[in-house]
């Protein structure tokens, strides 16, 4: 394993005292429960719109938090959830009246202590709610979840709903955008090579040189399928497939898409496959509004790549294009 850390098992606080120096104007980081958490808040009068999970998957959770997107994210060690109490100090932390919105990627491990942060904090009086992503076509179900995977997706909906608690909508409002996000949105991935957590100090999986999985998930879960490695055309057709054709995508339809690097695959290769995947979408009369390209969802030092298509109506739109203001993600701010 070569991986530039100190003692592994203070990878992550480590990396949140380097975050927090990176960016005083943005962010503070609090320690003993782990949060990252906007320098303004609480801000009087908005929904707090709150994320977590695993560390490992940087920009993802902490370097959205910002104006326009989150209001607190909270780390858990790298690909463990976080706890109850470290995500009720994120409520606590962030929440007024207006109320909060929890997102929560699909693993068991979220779900369950996600929800009971929220039941501490309904019990202190606060009006909490949380939303459940499930984007991830490749499989049913999971050795980390019950149905399918929360993964790409987050981001865009962390983007749209950060947005909406911005511009001041109301917290059943904010709800309501969020489900209908997680209803017309749509992920797969690939992984050319496994990714090492640092405490385990071993690849999470094995690849033979010429094996790719197929429809991996962001901890290295297993995939739909192993492959011999093809062409990018031929690649990136498969994953578009299984995208297109599981919401359906239709002719006609608008979308945002989303091509993100796994950790470990260089925007050389990346934007080589989102121009593949924008023709492939154009020969099916699919219209790509809106594009994000890079590593925003990663998993370690994982080479592959996932695609997300989100179908956009003139509302996400406009809070996609929205200024937000973040570590990781900043336009019109």
């Amino acid at each position: 394993m070569k991986k530039i850390i100190n003692d592994p098992a203070d990878v992550v606080s480590e990396s949140l005292r380097g975050l927090a120096a990176a960016h005083p104007d943005l962010l503070r980081v609090q320690y003993e429960p782990d949060l990252v958490v906007r320098a303004d808040a609480p801000v009087a009068g908005k929904v707090a719109v709150i994320s977590g999970g695993g560390s490992g998957h940087e920009p993802l959770h902490g370097g959205f938090v910002g104006p326009g997107m989150l209001d607190a994210a909270v780390p858990g060690a790298v690909f463990t959830s976080p706890t109850p109490d470290a995500v009720q100090a994120a409520v606590t932390a962030t929440t007024g009246d207006a109320g909060a919105l929890l997102v929560v990627k699909n693993y068991t491990g979220d779900v369950l202590n996600f929800e009971t942060a929220a039941e501490l904090a309904a019990a202190d009086g606060l009006d909490v709610r949380s939303v459940v992503i499930d984007d991830d076509v490749a499989v049913a179900d999971s050795t980390f979840t019950a149905g399918r995977r929360g993964v790409g997706g987050t981001v865009l909906l962390e983007k749209i709903t950060g947005a909406a608690a911005a511009r001041g909508d109301s917290l059943d409002a904010v709800e309501a955008l969020a489900r209908k996000v997680i209803g017309q949105i749509r992920s797969i991935g690939v992984a050319l090579t496994a990714p090492t957590v640092p405490h385990v100090g071993e690849p999470s999986f094995e690849l033979a040189d010429d094996e790719i999985e197929f429809g991996i998930g962001i901890h290295g879960e297993p995939g739909r399928e192993r492959i011999k490695l093809e062409p990018a055309d031929a690649l990136v057709g498969r994953m578009v497939a299984a995208v297109v054709e599981d919401l359906p995508f239709g002719d006609g339809d608008r979308v945002l898409l989303f091509t993100n690097s796994m950790g470990a695959t260089p925007l050389l290769e990346l934007y080589l496959a989102h121009g593949i995947a924008e023709r492939l979408l154009a020969e099916r009369g699919i219209t790509v509004e809106r594009r994000l390209v890079g590593p925003y969802i990663t998993s370690l030092e994982m080479q592959g790549m996932s695609l997300t298509l989100l179908k956009v109506d003139d509302e996400l739109t406009e809070l996609w294009d929205a200024p937000v203001h973040t570590a990781a993600l900043r336009w019109r701010a």
